[in-house]
């Protein structure tokens, strides 16, 4: 394993490079990628932060009824330094929108290995398919900063009164919803349905399930989230409750735990976990994330506990995954995996690019 780091190194920093005439691209070191007819679905009413149309895309694949939906990651926003994109704040991706042609760029292409239905190949290593080669694949692209559940229009004011104020258009559920309610027109009849998604996307994955499923009516369900976590936070003393009660408020997620059934608790967005596993007994549930994530972890824990170092943000978060694990453990069709470390994206996402690592 340590022998093979180098060629995946360079495989990711292929990922890295600008774009010119002599530069090497990733498809020169990869074999992975897609190259799906992709069709483009643009719905009325559903948008980005910025207000331009929201886009997706589905593949129907000829040979199978079974269907994946991927959820993409990429941060997520809650006032104005990082809705704005201030500099050392993390924030959200595509705040300026998705582009006609996002499908075909570098991140969509190659990020997922479940929508691209194999394991890439790297120098030293065959490319391996997977148990949804030639599935329907569907692709939700992310620019609402909302982890694709937000309902919620603001205007976010600058603190310092040197800039202008920003219009937020948190409006990740209604995509999500329109866009469910247009796959289940599409595709009446599917098998088997898994849900999935990375970072942000991984908890959408499990935050949406439960709509997502009784929408598309699918024979058989999985959920897979992908360094998203739900963790359990009923109350302060909880290393996540300061997040959770942030976003609640900025993204107006009470309108839609309204419309969750009894058994989820919105004062704790974690028993969302629960509430899938026992609505849904015969569907298989998974997370899977890293000990050593520092990416997710920051999001987590850096703006609400100020001068926090990297060794306390992940002491917090070991400690947020335990209750998770324990959470999981109570549920004979929920299951987790949990390593520890990998040399890609400080340890975050345990499905992109490769499961190698």
């Amino acid at each position: 394993m340590r022998a093979r780091t180098p060629l995946l190194a360079l495989a990711m920093a292929a990922l890295m490079l600008p774009s010119a005439a002599n530069a090497i691209g990733i498809e020169d070191i990869v074999d992975g990628g897609n190259t799906y007819n992709w069709q483009l679905v643009e719905l009325p009413g559903a948008v980005c932060s910025n207000g331009s149309q929201y886009r997706f895309w589905y593949y129907d694949s000829p040979t199978s009824n079974n269907m994946v939906i991927s959820f993409e990651g990429g941060g997520a926003c809650w006032d104005y330094p990082s809705c704005s994109g201030q500099t050392g704040i993390l924030g959200a991706a595509n705040p300026n929108g998705i582009p006609a042609d996002y499908i075909t760029q570098m991140k969509a292409k190659y990020v997922s290995p479940l929508i691209n239905g194999a394991d890439p190949g790297i120098p030293g290593r065959a490319k391996n398919n997977i148990v949804t080669n030639g599935w329907d694949m569907v692709y939700m692209p992310y620019c609402t900063g909302d982890v694709h559940v937000g309902n919620r229009v603001v205007t976010y004011t600058d603190p310092t009164g040197v800039n202008p104020p920003i219009t937020f258009r948190h409006n990740g559920y209604n995509n999500t919803v329109a866009a469910a309610n247009f796959l289940h027109g599409r595709f009446p009849s599917i098998n088997k349905l898994l849900v999935t998604g990375f970072s942000a996307g991984g908890v959408a994955s499990g935050a949406t399930f439960y709509q997502v499923r009784r929408t598309l009516v699918p024979t058989k369900a999985y959920l897979l989230n992908d360094s998203g976590p739900l963790f359990p936070a009923p109350n302060s003393s909880y290393n996540s409750y300061l997040l959770h009660s942030t976003i609640k408020t900025a993204w107006n997620l009470a309108s839609i735990f309204s419309q969750l059934p009894a058994s989820f608790n919105p004062n704790d967005f974690g028993s969302m976990n629960s509430m899938v596993a026992t609505q849904f007994p015969n569907d298989r549930m998974a997370y899977t994330g890293y000990s050593s994530d520092y990416n997710f972890s920051r999001f987590s824990y850096e703006r609400f506990y100020p001068g926090i170092t990297q060794a306390g943000i992940l002491a917090k978060w070991r400690a947020d995954q335990t209750n998770l694990i324990n959470q999981i453990k109570l549920y004979s069709n929920y299951s987790y995996h949990v390593p520890w470390h990998r040399p890609i994206n400080d340890s975050h996402c345990d499905s992109i690019i490769t499961f190698m690592g």
